[in-house]
């Protein structure tokens, strides 16, 4: 159920939970991916909060539009501040899941006190790619977005895998990873991430770190890295994480490619960082 009708405005978020609300919500605040996604829909958040790993100012990596859209930074989801988001008047609160259970950065029983429904949808490695825009799409539709829905920007994004596609098979190495300071990095398991196994099946090489711990990463020194001998790197390029910079660290003439693990879920953010991988590959 999504849309308003006759009983009022209903959605079902990805925990299988039904919202509802007495007309369509108009005052949303979300975590920052989420609104970022909201705004490309055309959906303007009143406010948005981060993450655990965000501080008090906003990650200009995970902002998307935001900013230049004047939309406010609450700070860290876990230590919003109860009197302020009650003076915003918000309807609705807008967070990801990646378990399917619960909100990823906003404490549930907040937006309890509040009395507002709260969507969480999923963004983890159970959807492909295409259905995490796509559930985007559908909430931007549930909420008035002018052109929205789960074919919202397919064109675009679609031009931007073939571009990604076509150099593809000329087999360079890729390999993403965040940055844990002079002695750690985080190596990326692609099929964990929706974008990476969309890459990959689009003919991306996308080199595995190998076995070990960690369901998403693989955590290890610099020196592993340098092993694996990539051609292209996608760097996390969230404030928290450390750029690779130095021969220490990777091979000589890599490529660096920004990347954010927490690309807004839509077909523009996405269309953005496919195409900036694109040209990568054929430079």
């Amino acid at each position: 159920m999504s849309g308003t009708g006759a009983h009022g405005w209903g959605f079902t978020d990805d925990r299988g939970t039904a919202l509802d609300a007495p007309a369509r919500p108009a005052r949303v605040v979300a975590y920052v991916r989420a609104g970022a996604a909201l705004l490309d829909l055309g959906v303007v958040p009143v406010a948005v909060y981060g993450s655990g790993h965000d501080g008090v100012e906003s990650d200009p990596a995970k902002d998307g539009g935001l900013a230049a859209a004047g939309v406010p930074y609450l700070g860290p989801g876990r230590a919003l501040d109860e009197e302020r988001l009650r003076e915003l008047r918000p309807e609705l609160v807008v967070d990801v899941t990646y378990d399917g259970k619960s909100p990823y950065a906003v404490d549930e029983g907040l937006v309890e006190r509040l009395g507002v429904p709260l969507a969480a949808l999923s963004v983890g490695n159970d959807l492909s790619l295409p259905a995490i825009i796509g559930r985007f799409g559908e909430l931007g539709a549930a909420l008035g977005a002018p052109v929205a829905g789960p074919e919202a920007g397919a064109g675009e994004l679609e031009a931007a895998e073939a571009a990604v596609a076509a150099p593809a098979g000329a087999g360079r190495g890729v390999l993403a990873l965040s940055g844990a300071g002079a002695e750690q990095v985080h190596l990326a398991r692609p099929e964990a991430w929706p974008e990476l196994a969309r890459l990959a099946g689009l003919g991306v090489r996308l080199l595995d770190p190998g076995p070990g711990p960690g369901a998403n990463w693989l955590t290890t020194g610099w020196e592993r890295a340098l092993d694996l001998a990539p051609a292209l790197v996608l760097y996390d390029s969230r404030a928290h994480a450390t750029r690779p910079e130095g021969p220490q660290r990777l091979p000589a003439g890599a490529r660096l490619v920004p990347w954010n693990p927490e690309i807004p879920p839509s077909p523009a953010a996405y269309a953005r960082f496919f195409r900036a991988l694109a040209e990568a590959l054929t430079a």
